[in-house]
């Protein structure tokens, strides 16, 4: 492991690098990536704060930069703590939408890794509407006034230029969580 403490400006390059991946490695742990938290780095990260913060930063760019880093450090720290603590607990809001969800199509006997055929015409009847709203709100975006009619009508739009442009007999839409975000796959049906 390397020397810390001998050059300040090293340091602070080094420590930034390595919250940046702390913070993406927690991501990924979050998004179910991972089988565990990146803690080894997060205690690397803690030593370099610990030991700079109990030593005098004469500079005052670079004791700026630390300060910077150690509120952000904090800051990623307490946020990680609430969603390790969430989860441990059964609360966390994208297990709990990937767990109703595998329950909703086992409950209509199907496979959860098969998708449902038609739903363009099925939300009409709220179905696919109900999926995209709960999907929505478990990744915290809301759904500014949509309604299953306009849905509908922007699928139907969607369909329609999907045939043309493929020549498929029709299409088949389901709700996914990318990137955090809760959004519409269209699929062409042969």
């Amino acid at each position: 492991m390397a020397q810390y403490g001998t050059n300040i400006e090293e340091d602070l390059q080094l420590l930034d690098i390595k919250l940046k991946q702390a913070r993406l490695e927690y991501e990924q742990y979050f998004l179910g990536n991972r089988v565990r938290p990146p803690n080894q780095l997060r205690g690397e990260v803690n030593k370099m704060i610990a030991l700079w913060g109990n030593m005098p930063i004469q500079n005052t760019g670079h004791r700026f930069k630390f300060n910077n880093l150690r509120s952000r450090f904090f800051s990623f720290k307490r946020h990680w703590d609430e969603t390790c603590r969430k989860i441990e607990e059964g609360r966390y809001e994208r297990h709990i939408f990937k767990a109703n969800l595998r329950e909703r199509e086992r409950d209509e006997g199907r496979k959860p890794s098969q998708p449902k055929r038609g739903a363009a015409r099925e939300a009409g009847d709220g179905q696919l509407f109900d999926a995209y709203v709960s999907a929505r709100e478990a990744c915290g975006q809301g759904i500014k006034g949509m309604t299953p009619d306009k849905l509908n009508g922007l699928l139907q739009k969607q369909e329609a230029a999907i045939r043309e442009k493929t020549g498929c007999d029709g299409v088949r839409f389901r709700v996914v969580v990318e990137d955090g975000k809760a959004k519409l796959k269209a699929s062409p049906v042969k």
